[in-house]
This record gives C-alpha cells, structure tokens and sequence, in this order.
C-alpha cells in the first residue's frame, strides 16, 4: 500500500509544482498571486469544476450556487477545486445552432483538461448541447471524471393547466395560429411555462441525454432526475465533488467505465423512455470517443422489443418533476432490469446491477411496468431507401398511427427561409395527404443541422383541424417535439443526397413499420437531375466555421469532426 507521499508524487498535477526548476517556482508563484499557499494544493487532487455558466445560459442558472457546492465536497474529501468556465450553449439563444457549437465545447473541453495542473474533473451541463459536448471532451481527455446534471426545471402553468416546456408551446401555437389563442393568452403562457431554473421538464433533449449520461455510468445513480432546485440536487453536486477525488486516488477514467455494453444500455434506455432523435447523433459521437463504432444499425438491433414505458411528454402525459418522484431513472431501469448489461461499471466503481438494487417505483402510471407499456410503438425507429440511403430516423411513438404508412406527393422548399415564406402561402397547393419536404438543413447546409424539423402544418390545414402530417428533412428537431416528422436523412442534400433531388409533386412512400422511406420517381429521371444538380454556396470562408464545414460527419457518423475521432492517445504537455 502506498503511503500519502508516494500517492501525491502520482498526481498528474504535481508535475507543475513539485520541481525545483524555474518552470515550477512560475506555477507556484502565480498559485501565490491567487491567494494560495502551497499547502492548500501540493499533495492535493485538483479538480477541475468544468462550468457552462454564462448569464445567458438560461438552464444552467443555478449554476454558480452548484459549483460552491461541488467545491464543497471536493475539499471536504481532501481534494483542491478550481473552477474553470468554458463555452456555454444556451439552446434557445444560440444562433444558428447549438449544435454548430457542441463540437467546438468538446474540444474546449478536452484541450482545458489536457493543458492545465489537474488530475480529474467534475462536468457541469445538462442544457441539450452540453452534456454530449462535456462527455465527448472528458472521453478524449481521459481523466478521472464525473458528470453532475443541472435537473430539469419545475412543471410550467398556465390558468390552472400543466405546461411542458417545448411540447406544449407547439401545442398551443398552432392553436394561436387557428385564431384560439389570443394575444394575451400567449403573453401568459410566455411568463408561467419556464418558472424555474433546470432543463426542460418534458423528455426532450435535454432530460434525455442526462438520462443515457447517467446509464452510461458517468454520474451518481439517480442524479438526472433530481429537479434543478431541488435541496437534493445541491447535495448530489456535493456528494459528486467527494467521489470524484477518489476516483483520481482509484485511476478511475472514463475508458475504464465506457464499453459496447454501456452504449447497448442507453440505447434500450432512450427507447423506453421516448428519448429525443437527437440521442442517436449524440450517443454515436461519444461512443466513438471511447472507441466504440456505433452504428445507426445497432439502435435497431439493441432496442427493437424495447416499448415506452415512461409516461412522459411529448409521448405521454407527465412530467419530469413527476417522474423523479416515481422514482426517477433508477426505477425505470429496474424495471428493464431484463433487457440490461448489469455488469457494466459507473462511476462510483460499482455496477449497474448493484447500483439497481434498492430502485422501486412509487407511481405506476408514470413509470409504467413493461406488461402496461404507454405505447407499443417504438418510441425510435431507423428508415432507409433511395431517399436516405445511409439512413433517417423517427419518433413513431410521437406520430399520429395513421400515417406511419404513407404515400403522397412532396411539396418541397428549397431552404427554411424559403419555408417560412411559402407555408402560410393562401395559394400553396398542399392537403393533408401532401409531404412536406425540407431541404438544405443537414450538418452543412443548416449550417449546424438546426432544428427546424418539427415543419410547421400549412395554415389553410391547420385552419381546418390539421394537427400532424409527414415532413421530411435532413434537420433535426428539438426532442419536446412531436408528430410524423422523418429527420436526419443522409447524406443530406447540400451534399447531393437525394433529399436534394426531390421536386414538388413526387410521390413519396413512407413505410416505418418495414422502416423504408422511398421517392417514387424513375431512376433514369433521378439520374438526369443528378447530371444537373449543383451545390449550393458554403456558408462560411473562415474561422471556425470554415473548420467545421470541411471535417463535420454526416448526422449517421455523429456528426463529429472526422480528427476528433481517433482514439490515440494524445501526448501529455511538456511540463518543465
């Protein structure tokens, strides 16, 4: 057994100060500028309270309380915490996308843990673009570290009705559009459907991938149902600070937690719980991180007898405050205690088995046992056809059942610039049969794949009682959407995929349970407007964005940056 002096000479931190080199009477110096003597921090684990704070970033609100309390625990257990701010990715103000930006947090993420004196690392985030940015970064990393959720928000209100957030603003907008909701309806609405820091508290994307974060094994078992105000969720933030400076004493990195196993568990999990489509872009990225080669086809094989069993809106009818007090996900992944790898490790060194082993379920209606699914429909399903030949995905569980086999013709926009122009057009020649099509919104031609899925109904339907329809793209759609919306076809059209080649008036063939998607033209008619197709102009001609357009994946590989994807290991920095 080592002694205290042999395991502090272990810390990777210690390489900045323990040297009698000019180098590390710098380090030591500048601790000093900051108030800090030596022996607050030699010896000492440093963690890295990585923060996606800012005073824009509306989820993440209640963050500056929560640091103080993973600073808290991490020096009540002996450990030295730092906080360090990075990019922040508040999904409703970020413009164009968030998901522009996840890739360029991971790697701020990764090169901030990498550069700087610290020997692991606690992740804050839960807002949609966070937690995969976080994960992927603290992957390619490879420090000790551990994922603390920011919780979703407290249940919205409006005149004695239950707001979801996302769903329920869908909902009733195409309510207001039908001349039922007034201004000042709406106005209300505005002021009682976000009361509270946190997430959304509909499983959108945001509850999802806090939820396959914590089934992966990176956060303390039932941290990602905790509402973000609630007094538990400061002493989960506390009790991570703690853990994690043992997992620097125990070497316990994320490589070591992450295995085929813990992606084959997410992926049963988003399908029982509804998850968002943005999950599979998401889960791919990370699963490639840690070395694993997931693929589009794997969500099928893994989750194809999977049904919906938490009753959760969009797909259902509560929300998430109300699933934490059923029990939250430790409950929910008991009762899918059959389809799981429960041998597969967290990050408290136990395994999923273990940490299962007191979870019940205190409200079996919102999570419901697998003998009373909410929906037998699959709450993700992978299509593919000439239309999307390396795949598409949708939510079935969301869609009206009568149109998960379809065929109409397309009525088709260019651009969502030329959507938003022409949907509410009196003269758009469009009936409830039509599919809407999409194009130019994929990873490049967005740019950043934003979510603009979700297409609006024409006015002149929704007028006459039109709720849902199919609509096709190669966008991505927030996952507090709903309805028969196919996503993420690739490769996408400002590429030339054959979303691109889709003209007004083709028939398009939608089969979800044979999982086919198909435009039914002519394949010499197909390849004819193939020899006339041209790309459109590129968005950006430098700085990030120029990086992001010549290595950004299509939605199928994740959507990462092609030289992000390597596992070799990067060298540690020279120190002296």
């Amino acid at each position: 057994m080592p002694n205290q002096d042999q395991r502090s000479a272990s810390l990777r931190s210690q390489r900045w100060f323990d040297s009698e080199g000019m180098r590390a009477f710098g380090h030591r110096s500048r601790m000093m500028q900051m108030g800090f003597s030596p022996d607050e921090y030699r010896g000492k684990p440093i963690i890295a309270i990585i923060n996606t704070w800012s005073g824009l970033a509306h989820c993440h609100a209640h963050f500056p309380e929560r640091a103080k309390d993973v600073a808290r625990g991490v020096a009540m257990n002996g450990g030295f915490p730092v906080e360090v701010p990075v990019m922040a990715l508040p999904e409703t103000l970020t413009k164009p996308t968030s998901m522009l930006y996840r890739n360029l947090l991971a790697m701020e993420v990764e090169e901030t843990l990498r550069s700087l004196p610290v020997d692991g690392a606690v992740l804050m985030g839960g807002c949609d673009k966070t937690t995969p940015a976080l994960l992927m970064g603290a992957i390619s990393a490879n420090l000790p570290a551990i994922f603390v959720p920011a919780g979703p928000m407290l249940r919205g209100n409006w005149r004695g009705r239950v707001l979801g957030s996302g769903s329920d603003i869908w909902k009733y907008w195409d309510e207001k559009r039908a001349g039922k909701i007034s201004e000042s309806d709406w106005t209300e609405m505005e002021a009682g459907i976000n009361r509270s820091a946190g997430v959304c508290m509909t499983m959108g994307t945001a509850a999802t991938m806090t939820a396959i974060a914590e089934v992966l094994g990176m956060c303390l078992p039932g941290a990602s149902s905790i509402p973000a105000v609630d007094s538990s969720h400061s002493r989960m933030a506390a009790s991570s600070g703690r853990r994690v400076v043992d997992m620097v004493w125990e070497a316990l990195r994320p490589t070591d937690i992450l295995s085929s196993g813990s992606f084959d568990n997410a992926i049963i999990t988003n399908a029982a719980i509804a998850g968002s489509t943005n999950a599979i872009i998401h889960l791919i990225a990370i699963a490639r991180r840690a070395g694993v080669q997931l693929t589009l086809e794997r969500f099928e094989q893994v989750s194809g007898n999977i049904h919906v069993i938490a009753n959760l809106r969009p797909s259902g009818d509560y929300l998430m405050e109300d699933f934490y007090y059923a029990g939250g996900l430790p409950a929910l992944l008991a009762q899918l205690r059959d389809a799981l790898d429960l041998s597969q490790r967290n990050v408290c060194g136990q395994t999923l088995g273990e940490a299962l082993a007191d979870a019940k379920v205190w409200n079996a209606d919102v999570i419901r046992p697998l003998t009373n699914p909410v929906s037998t429909a699959q709450g993700l399903a992978v299509l593919r056809g000439n239309l999307a030949p390396n795949g598409c995905v949708m939510k079935p569980s969301a869609a009206e059942p009568r149109l998960l086999r379809h065929k109409g013709p397309a009525v088709v926009f260019s651009s969502y610039a030329d959507l938003v122009a022409g949907i509410d057009a009196e003269d758009l020649d469009v009936t409830p049969d039509s599919v809407i099509v999409l194009q130019n919104a994929g990873p490049q031609g967005g740019p950043g794949m934003p979510e603009w899925g979700m297409l609006p109904i024409p006015k002149k339907l929704v007028l006459l009682g039109v709720r849902d329809m199919v609509r096709i793209s190669d966008a991505r759609m927030s996952g507090t959407s709903y309805g028969a919306c196919i996503l993420h076809v690739s490769p996408e059209s400002h590429v030339g995929g054959p979303l691109s080649l889709v003209r007004t008036g083709d028939m398009i063939e939608v089969d979800v349970p044979n999982r086919s998607l198909n435009l039914l033209v002519a394949e010499d008619e197909l390849a004819a407007r193939r020899a006339a197709w041209r790309q459109p102009d590129g968005h950006f001609s430098r700085g990030y964005g120029s990086i992001y357009t010549q290595h950004v994946g299509q939605a199928d590989a994740g959507c990462d940056f092609d030289f992000l994807q390597s596992t070799t290991p990067t060298p540690e920095p020279y120190v002296l």
